[in-house]
């Protein structure tokens, strides 16, 4: 005849010991169940206090009759964004510095600062470099494309001087502002200007200007006055050559596969 078994007795030592079993097991538990990953957020590019935050640096502007749209500044480069950094150039206040091997503008100012913008640029074969000063300045410029690039792409005829050029608009490649380059007072037919074309800034895809940002070019052309000596290097420190008329392609002012013009049908070269 079978016998029950004796009950186990539940003693406070027994208890003690099942209780720092279960939370061992529950810690072994925890330690080997794996949180998904939380993805860190990039870093919010700041602006320097003396310019004003990006939302409103690079936000939708009214001016001149037209609206200029905001610039996705996000989705730029943040070194390219306008900014104030120490000046590396050692030129005078006041002077304009484009070098084109790091796709930079700088305004130098007084106290070893400088304002920097991000720029867009010629492509090899259509770059300049040198000396020379800002002739003058429009708000709302027309476009004439020269006769050269007009012999590269017939289809741009329609904006020839003759024609009486493109009118300023939005859609027109120079953009809010364009600042005339001379060099003893001959114009070199390259421009700074501007541009709707955000994502061309840090980038060689034109045939030799300098194109800044909309809301860029609006702040240089407010700081700079007729005359403004301009100097443009392949890279600080480098020999500044002279300007050959004879040997450099003329401005286009529009970037390769320009949304502003279309596709191009011939090549820029």
């Amino acid at each position: 005849m079978a016998t029950d078994s004796p009950p186990v007795l539940l003693t406070r030592r027994r208890f003690l010991n099942l209780t720092a079993m279960g939370a061992a097991a529950a810690t072994v538990s925890a330690c080997t169940t794996t949180a998904p990953p939380v993805p860190l957020k990039p870093a919010e590019p700041q602006a320097h206090p003396e310019l004003g935050s990006y939302d409103i640096m690079y936000g939708p502007v009214f001016d001149g009759g037209y609206e200029i749209p905001a610039v996705p500044y996000r989705k730029i480069d943040s070194k390219f964004l306008r900014q104030i950094v120490p000046d590396p150039t050692g030129e005078r206040p006041g002077t304009i510095v484009v070098d084109t091997s790091q796709h930079y503008l700088y305004l130098v100012r007084e106290g070893g600062q400088a304002i920097r913008y991000g720029v867009g640029l010629g492509r090899a074969g259509f770059e300049w470099a040198g000396r020379a000063v800002v002739q003058y300045k429009r708000e709302w410029p027309k476009w004439t494309p020269p006769d050269e690039m007009i012999a590269r792409q017939p289809e741009l005829e329609k904006y020839s001087v003759r024609n009486g050029g493109m009118p300023p608009g939005l859609m027109n490649p120079l953009g809010a502002r364009a600042l005339y380059i001379f060099q003893n007072n001959e114009d070199t037919l390259y421009r700074i200007h501007g541009s709707p074309e955000w994502h061309s800034i840090g980038k060689s895809i034109s045939s030799g200007c300098v194109r800044l940002m909309n809301q860029d070019i609006i702040d240089l052309h407010s700081r700079v006055p007729g005359k403004t000596p301009i100097v443009v290097t392949n890279g600080l420190g480098a020999r500044v050559a002279s300007y050959d008329p004879s040997g450099t392609p003329v401005d286009a002012g529009v970037p390769e596969d320009s949304t502003l013009l279309g596709r191009a049908t011939r090549s820029w070269f």
